[in-house]
């Protein structure tokens, strides 16, 4: 069974996020805010993160810093941004930071848990 980390501040998003990825096979545990990830982060590996750009309702772009404690910590880790703030610049960002994809809220669960398979199996 594969681990898998979800970072996301709303909480009905979380548990959405929870339900569906454990009934599609999937350990997951769940931070919501930065401090917390990177000691889950720190103390387990995860074969995925899905991250949620900005985890407060500050102008902060959490997610950026998560991405780049995971590259520090946990190389093979792949790393998913998810957030309703997009911008080509913060894309740019991510993907230079490492992640593998950024997608849009809403995006559909079942094209998130496309995109996660899909990276799963490119590992």
């Amino acid at each position: 069974m594969s681990r898998m980390l979800l970072v996301e501040d709303e909480r009905v998003v979380l548990t959405a996020l929870k339900k569906f990825f454990t009934r599609e096979g999937f350990h997951v545990d769940c931070a919501r805010e930065l401090e917390e990830a990177e000691a889950l982060i720190a103390t387990s590996h995860y074969a995925i993160v899905i991250a949620d750009l900005r985890l407060s309702w500050s102008y902060a772009v959490e997610g950026l810093e998560i991405l780049r404690f995971v590259r520090h910590h946990s190389r093979g880790t792949r790393v998913i941004i998810l957030t309703a703030h997009t911008s080509p610049e913060i894309q740019r960002s991510a993907h230079a930071l490492g992640a593998e994809a950024f997608l849009p809220k809403p995006t559909p669960l079942p094209e998130i848990a496309a995109t996660v398979h899909r990276l799963m199996e490119a590992s």
